[in-house]
């Protein structure tokens, strides 16, 4: 049995240009037992316009499997309303036959590797504000904003509060550590534990997420973590690896 091959990438914000078989030529040698992983910010389920169904036929029709982790730009509306099932030991929405957003505190078997799975990150271009559809003088605001060029979001149209784990989301991912003895192989996410964010970028403020992701530094045992979220190619202490442009082979 040939052996499962996995890269590994970052941000892709709905541009997926990168898996071009010119630029990412190893998917010449890869089937659709192989993968390729985006550390959040997938970004092909946003719109749900024609020319993002055009994009997501075009991921789908390359050699591989893609899998992403969400990050806090996805609309969740559209994530949350597809169906859940169970896939290689965890919970996915499968967007396409062959691209799948792997759920957070899951754990995954992929290739004989244990990979622990938790989208999610506070956005940091909202330093403006986020404006509500709801409030009268919502466009008013947008308009004052957009002129001003401000660093903004719009509740339910590019920004959801969903971008953060929910309780039960903690919850579960506890449950599904413990039930693997607190040690898988790989750790993905979208933003990195907080002592790591704030050696990394200083400018990052800390919340809920990067603090649990902490506990789980301190708690589980694991080979590597991979992350994006930062717009950087960086390796860390041997154990991190910042993903951005760059796709990396892990299996």
């Amino acid at each position: 049995m040939e052996k499962v091959k996995l890269f590994a990438t970052g941000d892709t914000h709905g541009d997926f240009g990168r898996f071009d078989a010119n630029i990412f030529p190893e998917q010449a040698d890869m089937t659709r037992d192989d993968f390729v992983l985006i550390c959040g910010d997938f970004g092909g389920v946003w719109s749900d316009s024609p020319k993002e169904h055009e994009k997501l036929d075009w991921l789908e029709d390359r050699p591989f499997t893609t899998l992403f982790v969400d990050g806090n730009h996805e609309n969740y509306d559209l994530l949350e309303a597809m169906p859940v099932e169970e896939w290689h030991g965890g919970k996915v929405h499968r967007v396409r036959p062959h691209i799948l957003h792997l759920m957070r505190g899951q754990v995954f078997e992929i290739g004989g590797s244990k990979f622990f799975t938790m989208g999610g990150a506070s956005s940091h271009d909202i330093q403006n504000g986020i404006l509500d559809p709801a409030d009268p003088d919502f466009r008013e605001q947008y308009e004052l904003y957009r002129r001003m060029g401000a660093l903004f979001r719009v509740k339910g149209r590019s920004w959801w509060t969903h971008e953060l784990p929910t309780k039960e989301e903690y919850e579960e991912a506890w449950r599904n550590l413990e039930r693997v003895g607190y040690k898988v192989d790989y750790i993905v996410t979208h933003c990195c534990p907080t002592s790591v964010q704030s050696t990394l970028d200083p400018h990052f403020t800390d919340d809920t997420l990067t603090d649990f992701l902490d506990e789980v530094r301190e708690k589980v045992s694991f080979r590597s973590w991979l992350f994006g979220h930062y717009h950087d190619n960086l390796a860390y202490q041997n154990k991190y690896a910042l993903l951005y442009e760059q796709i990396i082979q892990v299996l």
